[in-house]
């Protein structure tokens, strides 16, 4: 385990710094909860203040010393006090017993915990702050009782006070991987371990120690760790004493408040009140213990951080955890259940509590979770309900959720128990479709197909008959029989007997195809319809959200809407499926918000997001190619190319033929991965073939982006497609052009522009093409296009050349690192000893003194930055700067 590194807090270590060094006031004290990093930010800012210009004395108050006269400074004041001194003959002693020692520097007294400083101490800290030369810096516990000679410190306004937030989500995340020996830790996890400890430092450093020895966090084979969360949070004891001391001493009516809401959160005011005393709840919410949240017309009671609940369950006896589940479940019943969330609150309750009697409340209740996508809770109330009565809705409701487990066998076991109680058509559909969805998704066994298409013939009742055909066009879309998948799609559609979830799978499968064939308007529309329709498919059919989020994302990604991508993995569905571990919709959307990094040119957010992605995804093939796809795609445009040639064999290991609607995606990544490898022209002779056999199937949208990553490798005349009768092909940019006609939506006509502005060696065009990228938000074919134009200007020695350099230096500095073909073709390579000289030129160093630190002539200076001069298209010193940050591969600032 690694050291606990200072990471963050930038912001609030400056202003202490400030506060210490500044001319201006007599100090900062920082107020928080205990473990939120007081300490921690007054130690750092403490070492950085140099000796030879401050006169530092650091103290701690604490509980053992809070009773003794100047029990709080004894390690600051001089052993040797003088005898039979009044009480301001000794403040007056030891404030000139610090100035002496002090010898004319500023005077530092930096006091941690100064709300346990005894009266004497205190005393002498506000008189410090009085006296010239001198700064306080302290850190008092939120809610404790503060002595008045620190409170009149900001009450007089000789120091600042400000109260220290919990850390943000970004600094904790980057503590974390510091504590880990090796690799980071996922980004889901790391919210996840964030919720818990709401950012508090020392709560989230010791729950990640606890973690390691549980094995809750562990590390996956590409280095990533994850954090398992599963059941009660193993507590480190440094932990529960941190939680203890916030929690402080209970009486036992107190403690059965608490414990009720530990299990009961979020429980209603209403409730609590029932089984507890008033002045109990007053008490708890007084101290902070619990809190209340208004939620419409209901007030509900949660505690005051959710790992109070760990401990306070941890520690209830099993017997009573019961009993008081029991009692919840009682109250509930006797009040009634009217809202949702009742129903699955009881339910849980009654299985916690061994006093679940009723199969058919588990059974709603498994519907419930799972249409919150609470999966392993869905699970095991479907399982629980299976086990009261072993009944066919029972099966199907458990087979559908194992199926999103990853335990297809398992489902299978579970449907073929119960295939003779499919007595009715309905029944008979509803074992057919999930059975085929487990064959075909879970198992990957294409021949699902024909199988259910054979037995939907034999169904009389037509809205089963339009399930089972809603099932089988899907499959066939995901299967590349898109002609087929269509015709089905319409047929269901056209039967006014088919339900509302079977036409809204009908519909998705319908959107997605819109999509790729670049009818993007007839798409979005169609998607807004399911949307709109979702109260009523939610309940039969909960995972047709992830057909929706699938034709959706489609959408978004092919129109390079990142606004849209940002939207929807922020919506409620993706938080929803990350808290209950549905991986097939929290991979799919990491997949997507890694394709959004990308195209922003955020190459390292990229890498990341699809690495969780493949590991949320390891034992699932549905979308594991993909994921390991784009995770090649982004390690190629960093220049990564061991990587990513690894994830692109990782990606065709784990692709199948069921899923070959996301070829296009894959076989993109694929072209990058042969450029990174300085394959260029296998690239472009990859994606060539990609694209005719795009315009085959009629996936235009899809084409098109194949189309511009030839435009990228500077390809936009090349010859494409098969030769008219007058023996001529089309070019890319041609090819471009004429897709703008039908294919939909902003991006096209702009992909086409830069098309045509490449081959005809526009600098200028490139430029306003580069503006337009940057305003869609597209960081990196702006930087590319960017590029390609300061090439041109170049070329012909325009004066814009040092306007296009430096929009594309602050291009590069919004992106991470990106090595893609365009980038590196289109720049000069500068020498060692260049670079070298050219950094110390830009940093304003004269040539003489350039000569002397390298130990060469004044004239061979020159010389070089001549030749530099000539490679990036400057004109002098002036403009070197802008030029060299323009580099893919440039770092840092100039060498002064």
């Amino acid at each position: 385990m690694a050291l606990w590194n200072f990471v963050g807090r930038s912001a609030e270590l400056a202003r202490l710094t400030a506060a210490a060094t500044s001319s201006s006031g007599r100090g900062l004290i920082f107020s928080g909860d205990a473990g939120i990093g007081k300490s921690r930010i007054l130690r750092e800012v403490v070492k950085r203040l140099p000796s030879d210009q401050f006169a530092v004395w650091q103290a701690s108050g604490n509980i053992a010393t809070s009773g003794l006269p100047f029990g709080g400074l004894a390690q600051v004041l001089p052993a040797d006090q003088p005898a039979g001194l009044s009480a301001a003959g000794v403040l007056r002693w030891a404030l000139d017993a610090l100035q002496q020692q002090a010898a004319g520097r500023t005077m530092v007294l930096a006091i941690d915990d100064a709300h346990l400083l005894d009266p004497s101490s205190a005393a002498l800290v506000y008189l410090i702050a009085h006296g010239e030369n001198a700064k306080v810096l302290c850190t008092v516990r939120s809610g404790e009782e503060i002595p008045l000679s620190i409170r009149a410190l900001w009450r007089d306004d000789l120091v600042e006070h400000t109260a220290l937030g919990p850390m943000p989500l970004a600094e904790a995340h980057e503590m974390v991987n510091g504590l880990l020996e090796e690799g980071t830790l996922d980004s889901i996890s790391a919210d996840k371990l964030y919720k818990y400890t709401q950012g508090n430092a020392l709560m989230l450093r010791e729950l990640v120690l606890a973690g390691i020895t549980t094995n809750e966090l562990s590390k996956n084979e590409y280095g990533t760790w994850s954090w398992a969360g599963t059941g009660e949070l193993g507590l480190a004891p440094s932990l529960e004493e941190l939680i203890d001391d916030r929690i402080g001493q209970l009486t036992p009516g107190v403690r059965r408040v608490l414990e009720l809401v530990a299990f009961g959160e979020p429980i209603g005011m209403r409730l609590l009140l029932q089984i507890v005393e008033p002045t109990d709840v007053e008490n708890a919410l007084e101290r902070e213990l619990i809190r209340e949240l208004h939620d419409d017309r209901r007030r509900n009671v949660r505690l005051g951080h959710p790992l109070y609940g760990d401990l306070v369950r941890k520690r209830c006896p099993a017997v009573r955890t019961r009993r008081l589940k029991a009692t919840l479940a009682d109250l509930l019943e006797q009040v009634g259940n009217n809202r949702r969330d009742d129903l699955l609150r009881l339910a849980v309750w009654r299985l916690d509590s061994d006093t679940a009697q009723d199969p058919e409340l588990l059974l709603r209740a498994a519907g419930q979770a799972f249409g919150r996508f609470d999966v392993p809770l869905a699970a095991r109330l479907a399982r629980a309900a299976l086990d009261k009565n072993g009944k066919f809705e029972a099966a199907e409701q458990l087979a559908t959720i194992l199926m999103f487990t990853d335990q297809p066998r398992e489902a299978i076991t579970v449907l073929d128990k119960v295939v003779d109680q499919g007595t009715t058509d309905e029944q008979r559909g509803r074992w057919l479709t999930v059975r085929g969805m487990v064959t075909y998704w879970g198992l990957s066994q294409q021949s699902t197909i024909k199988e259910i298409s054979a037995e939907a013939d034999r169904l009389d009742h037509p809205p089963a008959r339009a399930r089972v055909r809603a099932f089988e066009a899907i499959m066939r879309l995901h299967q590349l029989d898109l002609v087929e998948a269509l015709r089905l799609s319409r047929a269901v559609l056209d039967r006014p007997a088919a339900t509302v979830a079977a036409r809204g799978l009908a519909r998705c499968t319908i959107a997605h195809l819109q999509a790729a064939r670049g009818e993007l308007l007839h798409s979005g529309r169609a998607i807004a319809g399911v949307a709109a329709d979702e109260a009523a498919w939610r309940d039969d059919m909960p995972y047709l959200q992830l057909a929706l989020e699938l034709a959706r994302g489609t959408r978004l990604a092919l129109a390079g809407d990142l606004t849209g991508i940002d939207e929807i993995v922020a919506a409620e569905f993706a938080d929803l499926a990350v808290a209950g571990d549905f991986r097939l919709g929290s991979g799919y959307l990491s997949i997507l918000r890694a394709q959004a990094a990308r195209l922003r040119g955020r190459t390292g957010d990229a890498l990341t997001t699809s690495t969780d992605a493949c590991a949320m995804l390891t034992t699932s093939r549905v979308f594991a190619g993909l994921a390991h796809a784009e995770r090649a795609h982004a390690a190629a445009l960093r220049g990564e190319t061991a990587e990513a040639t690894e994830a692109m064999a990782a990606s065709d290991r784990a692709h199948w033929d069921g899923m070959m609607i996301l070829y296009p995606w894959r076989e993109q990544a694929r072209a990058a991965v042969i450029a990174a490898t300085g394959n260029l022209e296998g690239a472009a002779g990859h994606l060539s073939k990609l694209v005719d056999r795009l315009r085959t199937d009629g996936l235009s949208a899809h084409e098109v982006l194949a189309l511009h990553d030839l435009v990228r490798l500077d390809r936009a005349d090349l010859e494409i497609g098969r030769e008219t009768r007058d023996g001529r092909r089309q070019t890319v940019a041609h090819r471009l052009t004429e897709l703008t006609e039908t294919v939909e939506g902003v991006l096209p006509p702009l992909l086409a522009r830069h098309a045509r502005a490449v081959a005809a060696r526009s600098g200028e065009e490139l430029l306003a093409v580069a503006n337009d990228f940057d305003e869609l938000d597209l960081g990196l074919f702006a930087a590319e296009a960017t590029a390609m134009a300061v090439a041109r200007l170049r070329e012909r020695k325009s004066p814009r050349a040092h306007e296009a350099n430096v929009r594309l230096g602050a291009l590069l500095e919004r992106c991470d690192t990106v090595r893609s073909p365009a980038l590196i073709a289109e720049q000069p390579a500068l020498t060692d000893r260049e670079r070298q000289i050219a950094r110390l030129a830009a940093g304003g160093v004269p040539s003489r003194n350039i000569a002397e630190q390298l130990y060469i002539s004044t004239r061979t200076v020159e010389n070089h930055l001549q030749r530099v001069y000539a490679k990036l298209g400057v004109t002098g010193r002036g403009e070197l700067w802008p030029a060299l940050r323009a580099l893919p591969d440039h770092d840092g600032k100039p060498t002064a």
